[in-house]
């Protein structure tokens, strides 16, 4: 096998270079002389990451590794014990462990590995310990405490800690804003009608507005509270916004949130009585078994509490399925309890399945093959979603990202599968195929991009609303998924003048960054975004000197790291505060730089080559690779996600992919992703 000689990265780049309007200093050829070194590291890696995954696939074909956010989700699932006053004291002291063990150096609890203090988080962090029966003057409580207190304390939290702290008496319900479940009622037309926001926030909404109209009190059978970690008395505080902005429209919405405190309690009784049985039954009819409300953790969190508060008994058939769901979110490791938010077996599969399709050999490609078998029987062909209030008249034909979720398929998902279906086997799943293809170009939105769940899920104004403080209310398109869709349909033969395709690219034109990257809005941050896109416009047949492609590629380039990989932080989804974001490399994000360089036309460039050998020289003894740090997102800003496949999936993918074309003597990538 011929490949590039080791080199040095690109050293001495200057800002200017990055949009510099001149070629890519790359070799014009493949060298002449073999790398043996290399070549034997380069196999030797991959055939331990193959075995690794020959390992973990599961019998029936399918892997699922992990899914870790911060320690809010384990918080939240103790204190919905002392709510119901339903104590499990095992599952209680391993989510604790766990929560323990994630605090910072700094006191509180951040939202991802290694970023700062979260309040929000923090709180909830402290109430669970403290309801799990930690003394709060044991040195991390303390620790916990004067930091909550240094940051405003707990009035400064988010509406849906606050909401959970009004649960348990800690604070009036003044201090949460009005969200009465009587906006149920509006017209599809409606300004506020709930097929305007996003699917997690549907289903995490409706549940608890039937809550917030009874204002239950926790049962909180040991009498836990945290007044000391308010500044002052939380029947004292006057100002309990929590969103800084302050625009005509954030003020226009307080101003109307103040007059909802007034008139709440005296809408119409029957009004409210209709509202909360269209709640009853928009969650009922979506239980999704096993797999629970929108096969969220925050969802059938609530969906438990709207139970209860409505006096269902802990024996009903509805109640046992929703917390059966939510149990099945936890995972024993050692002595700790990990809750995790979601389960992500069609995203892990899928994404092994193009890993090991790059691998090539009769084993991998068997692999692959089970994979896609089992992948095949989790599109969604009979149920109309909640994605119909938007596109009418689109057939079914999507998968969604958990092993069952029939009213919420995702465009990302299914643009992945399909292609990993149409690599496995083009005829076994043509029709499977075309199905997926028809709902993908059905969910395109108006502007030429796809969001993940919904099209033309873009009512921006409602992220003005005070009980939209998270800024995470919406599904509106993004750049990684576009290209997502866009790389799908041409990997299926759809060229760039097809008016899909066609204005899928332009959205892409117009998101770009002035630096030349990309945003990421499902994994961190602008190497997943570029990453994401220059693989989408590689498969449509955008040239690597087209000057999208040329800037794309110097702002990669730039961003590698000394030891030859590529690293980026949380810290980066604040505009303000991208300057401070030097972060170590990082395995898959290093992946994903490779990747995006290989679909730039420039796997002869030195950096590419440095990249493959971090990644060869950082592997762990299982032939995998370690990776703590959060590299992927549930919404920017407000809750990051640990996928523990990425650190396996990505890297196996991006060092198959190199040695692939370079066996091959290829500088293009021929796959959509």
């Amino acid at each position: 096998m011929l490949l590039p000689r080791m080199g040095d990265g690109p050293q001495g780049l200057e800002p200017d270079d990055i949009t510099a309007d001149r070629p890519l200093e790359s070799p014009a050829a493949w060298p002449t002389e073999q790398s043996d070194t290399l070549t034997a590291s380069l196999d030797e890696a991959v055939s331990a990451a193959e075995a690794a995954f020959d390992r973990l696939q599961r019998p029936d074909g399918h892997w699922i590794f992990p899914l870790e956010a911060d320690a809010t989700i384990p918080a939240e699932h103790i204190l919905l014990q002392h709510f119901l006053d339903e104590i499990d004291p095992e599952t209680q002291a391993g989510l604790a462990t766990f929560i323990r063990r994630r605090q910072g150096a700094d006191g509180g609890w951040p939202l991802f590995h290694g970023g700062a203090l979260d309040v929000s988080c923090s709180v909830k962090a402290y109430f669970a310990l403290k309801a799990a029966g930690d003394a709060p003057d044991e040195p991390h409580m303390r620790r916990a405490r004067d930091a909550i207190l240094a940051h405003g304390g707990a009035a400064r939290c988010n509406v849906f800690t606050r909401i959970m702290l009004a649960l348990f008496g800690q604070i009036p319900w003044r201090g949460v804003p009005v969200m009465p479940v009587e906006i149920l009622n509006l017209p599809t037309w409606s300004p506020v009608h709930i097929s305007r926001i996003s699917y997690w926030s549907r289903t995490v909404v409706v549940p608890l507005l039937v809550v917030m109209a009874h204002k239950p009190r926790a049962r909180n059978p040991r009498g836990v509270g945290v007044a000391e970690l308010f500044t002052v008395p939380a029947d004292r505080v006057a100002d309990w916004h929590s969103a800084p902005d302050d625009t005509a429209l954030a003020r226009l919405f307080r101003g109307l949130d103040s007059f909802l405190q007034l008139i709440e309690p005296r809408l119409p009784k029957s009004g409210r009585r209709t509202a909360i049985e269209r709640a009853v039954t928009f969650v009922t009819e979506r239980l999704n078994g096993e797999d629970g409300l929108g096969a969220i953790f925050p969802a059938m969190v609530n969906a438990i509490m709207m139970y209860d508060c409505l006096g269902y008994p802990a024996d009903h058939p509805d109640v046992v399925t929703a917390r059966g769901a939510m149990d099945k979110l936890l995972l024993r490791q050692g002595d700790e309890i990990l809750c995790q938010p979601c389960l992500s077996p069609v995203w892990d599969t899928s994404l092994a399945c193009h890993a090991l399709a790059e691998c090539g050999g009769p084993h991998a490609r068997a692999m692959a093959s089970r994979a896609a078998e089992w992948l095949a029987e989790r599109q969604v062909l009979d149920v109309q979603g909640d994605w119909t209030w938007r596109r009418p008249g689109i057939r079914p034909g999507g998968w969604p990202f958990q092993y069952a979720n029939p009213h919420y398929p995702d465009t990302d998902d299914t643009a992945v599968v399909v292609m990993a279906l149409d690599r496995c086997g083009a005829e076994r799943y043509a029709e499977r195929i075309e199905r997926g293809r028809e709902w993908i170009e059905g969910l395109q939105s108006t502007n030429g991009g796809w969001g993940a769940f919904d099209a033309d899920n873009n009512s921006h104004y409602l992220n003005y609303i005070p009980f939209a403080d998270h800024g995470a209310l919406l599904d509106p398109p993004t750049v990684d998924v576009t290209a997502r869709c866009i790389g799908m349909l041409a990997q299926l033969g759809l060229d760039g003048k097809h008016p899909t395709v066609a204005t899928g690219v332009e959205f892409l034109r117009r998101e770009q960054e002035p630096n030349g990257s990309w945003f990421g809005r499902w994994g961190t941050n602008y190497i997943y975004g570029t990453w994401s896109a220059l693989c989408g416009l590689n498969a449509v047949g955008i040239a690597a000197d087209d000057p999208m492609i040329r800037r794309a590629a110097y702002w990669l380039l730039s961003r590698q790291n000394e030891d030859g990989g590529w690293g980026e932080g949380g810290v980066s989804y604040w505009p303000d505060r991208i300057a401070e974001d030097h972060c170590p490399s990082t395995a898959s994000q290093t992946a994903w730089a490779l990747l995006g360089l290989m679909s730039a036309g420039l796997i002869l460039h030195p950096a590419v080559t440095r990249g493959v050998r971090f990644l060869i020289d950082n592997r762990n003894a299982d032939g995998l690779w370690d990776e703590e740090d959060f590299t992927a997102v549930g919404f920017p800003r407000v809750f990051y996600l640990r996928y523990h496949g990425y650190s396996a999936i990505f890297p196996l993918w991006a060092l198959a992919r190199y040695r692939g074309m370079a066996e091959e003597r290829r500088v293009t990538v021929p796959w959509g992703v």
